[in-house]
């Protein structure tokens, strides 16, 4: 009896020496965070768009804060001028007849709390995948599935491609980016692997074509969040900003990116 008296004594002093310990973390004024992602998927008319607008918010806070009631149009080289109304409270703005036009400029303005943000763009084209490879033996242990997702680069025309592999397991979903410079007129791939990944799974792969500017803007976030980098708490070594522009007050600069993008679809089955 002693003996267990003496080990619930134990285990209690263990159980109840745990401090709870706050983090004081900087803060700063929100900033306009502008996800303007225009997708053109093939076969489909491309009309249905929309763009999501929040504010940043400290670390801890259990939500992000919409952007509500700003003005958003896109406006394409033909003078044509596409208005994006706000859904609700939500911050999403959407607009049912967008017009995609391969190779054509377009340029978004948002006025939010009195300021005038702009971003220029082009819709850029992209090929079809050709078909996926899958390989039951990689990874580390041998044993994990991976992925190619082969298509073939255009010969002498400089591409550059975003790759979204978004599979049914909760996981989130795995970015790539890629470039042609030393695979011009060649047959590629989009490589995916996931530890979890099992026979019967689905995974929806997305190719999109877009600029020379959103894929080094790509490349430079994938590094700093990749593990190599030290993890989600490491500091960045710099503030990337994409291509929106605060024009009324430079200094209160938005983060975030205006792309338009012709985009493939393939749903694959984990054999």
């Amino acid at each position: 009896m002693k003996k267990i008296i003496t080990l619930f004594l134990i285990v209690l002093v263990f159980t109840n020496c745990e401090d709870v310990i706050d983090v004081d973390l900087n803060t700063a004024e929100p900033r306009l965070v502008i996800d303007a992602s225009i997708n053109w998927f093939k076969n489909t008319s491309g009309n249905e768009q929309s763009i999501k607008l929040t504010l940043t918010a400290p670390f801890f806070n259990d939500s992000v804060p919409p952007a509500n009631n700003a003005i958003v149009t896109i406006t394409d080289t033909n003078s044509n001028v596409f208005n994006f109304i706000e859904d609700g409270q939500t911050g999403i703005y959407r607009n049912y007849n967008f017009i995609p036009v391969l190779n054509n400029t377009y340029v978004l303005t948002i006025v939010y709390e009195g300021e005038t943000y702009t971003a220029t763009e082009t819709l850029k084209s992209v090929v079809q995948i050709d078909y996926v490879e899958q390989n039951d033996e990689g990874g580390f242990s041998g044993e994990d599935i991976e992925l190619k997702a082969f298509y073939t680069d255009p010969a002498n025309i400089e591409n550059y491609y975003f790759f979204e592999f978004i599979s049914d397991i909760a996981v989130v979903p795995t970015l790539e980016v890629y470039e042609d410079r030393f695979t011009d007129g060649n047959q590629i791939f989009g490589f995916y692997t996931e530890e979890d990944l099992a026979t019967n799974d689905i995974v929806t792969i997305r190719n999109y074509g877009v600029s020379e500017q959103f894929y080094e803007y790509m490349f430079i976030l994938l590094q700093q969040g990749s593990e190599e980098t030290g993890g989600p708490f490491e500091t960045q070594p710099a503030t990337v900003r994409g291509n929106c522009i605060n024009n009324t007050n430079p200094e209160n600069y938005p983060f975030g990116y205006f792309r338009l993008s012709e985009v493939d679809e393939l749903i694959y089955t984990v054999q």
